[in-house]
């Protein structure tokens, strides 16, 4: 939670945060700010200090939204600056930066930087002011022990909003199957009203439009994916790719809010019409790891032990997974989870070489997603609901949705 980052700031001996870029789609920014439209801007937090947000004379009012404390860059004359760098502005802008630190009462020290912008710009910037001034030491925590071990306990605010966005994303999945479920079917191909075949592009779009009419994005796309595709976990689908009875489809959706806000993430896998028995086999095989899996989930324990637990399961069944071969692409291929929040996949990770911090806590937002995958074969499987650990530490899914693999056709 926010009210952790001067500890961890202090337990990491760090002076202050620095946070460039935009309030949207920008996860550090946003954590800060609450997001707003705030094109560019500049957070620096002090230890044990309020942070001060600079930003364009533009936007002033959309920076006293956050409820910060906020400073125009035009109290700093960049034509002063570019005087005294005899019109360099790499150099000018690093003096600005001088000054701003300074306005955030922070004169030496470990920088830790964040955000999202145009890196080659702001690399060469910031190069040059620890050029210039060697008493600052601009660096990065890797892995991040500040921002995204706070945001890894979430506040009821922020469960909340996920818990918003995971109705939003039910309810889409939901038009999508009843979508898929009442079209005609000519020759074990999905035919819409104008008799030509539905594609996965075609789907694609409903599925956009359908978010954005319920207050939702869609930043990062959508995972709908057929046959071949769908045994490659993080294949998108290809949009000219038409929906055929029998065959597996994942349908992996991980919408967030508008501006770039809290994220939710959920996956089933559909076969239309009907499911061939090789599928049925290997889909009740992941729905048994999935369901033993939450069945065992606990309170304060690492999550990377139910990584090697997901991984023993399928190789008493069989198969191939990433703890017997890491470089495996058929079986169990990927982690079982991670957490979620303003970024899609963030603390706790869940993967063999996750860290010490990457515990169930109170308070954490996590996937649980087994899969397994055989594109030779033409089929993958992958089932995935958001679960929470509460204040009095039970494990929780955050919005419940059928786990059924056939969508039937209504015709």
């Amino acid at each position: 939670m926010k009210n952790e980052i001067d500890q961890l700031m202090k337990d990491n001996g760090i002076e202050a945060l620095l946070i460039v870029g935009p309030a949207q789609h920008n996860p550090a920014m946003f954590y800060l700010t609450g997001g707003g439209h705030i094109t560019s801007a500049d957070l620096i937090k002090k230890q044990g200090k309020m942070p001060i947000l600079f930003h364009g004379a533009m936007e002033r009012e959309e920076a006293a939204k956050t409820g910060l404390n906020t400073c125009s860059y035009d109290q700093f004359s960049f034509t002063d600056y570019l005087r005294k760098s005899n019109g360099d502005q790499i150099e000018a802008y690093a003096l600005r930066y001088k000054d701003q630190f300074l306005k955030a009462g922070v004169d030496k020290g470990k920088i830790a930087l964040y955000g999202s912008t145009e890196i080659g710009a702001k690399f060469v910037i910031l190069n040059k002011f620890q050029e210039l001034f060697p008493e600052y030491e601009i660096t990065s925590l890797i892995p991040d022990s500040i921002l995204l071990t706070a945001m890894m306990r979430k506040d009821k605010d922020e469960i909340a909003r996920i818990k918003k966005m995971g109705v939003i994303t039910t309810t889409v999945v939901g038009k999508v199957a009843e979508f898929l479920g009442s079209q005609k079917v000519v020759n074990e191909t999905l035919v819409g009203d104008n008799n030509e075949p539905i594609t996965i592009g075609l789907v694609k779009s409903k599925i956009n439009l359908w978010l954005a009419e319920l207050g939702a994005e869609n930043p990062e796309q959508t995972i709908f994916a057929i046959s071949r595709d769908a045994g490659i976990p993080h294949s998108q689908g290809n949009d000219s790719d038409i929906i055929r009875l029998g065959k597996t489809i994942v349908f992996d959706i991980f919408p967030c809010e508008i501006g770039g806000g809290y994220f939710y993430d959920f996956t089933r896998t559909w076969c239309v019409g009907y499911a061939p028995e090789e599928v049925k086999k290997l889909y009740d095989q992941v729905r048994y790891v999935y369901e033993t899996i939450v069945s065992e989930l606990e309170e304060n324990q690492p999550f990377k032990i139910y990584q090697r637990r997901t991984c023993e399961l399928f190789e008493e069944m069989g198969h191939p997974t990433v703890l017997s071969n890491p470089k495996t692409v058929d079986g169990y291929v990927h982690s079982l989870g991670h957490g979620l929040g303003l970024h899609v996949h963030e603390m706790p990770f869940s993967g063999l070489t996750a860290g010490e911090e990457d515990y169930l806590v109170r308070g954490s937002v996590f996937t649980i997603e087994p899969g397994l995958y055989y594109p030779d074969k033409t089929m993958g499987i992958r089932l995935e609901d958001t679960y929470f650990v509460t204040e009095s530490g039970k494990i929780e899914k955050i919005v419940d949705f059928p786990l059924d693999l056939i969508i039937p056709i209504k015709s």
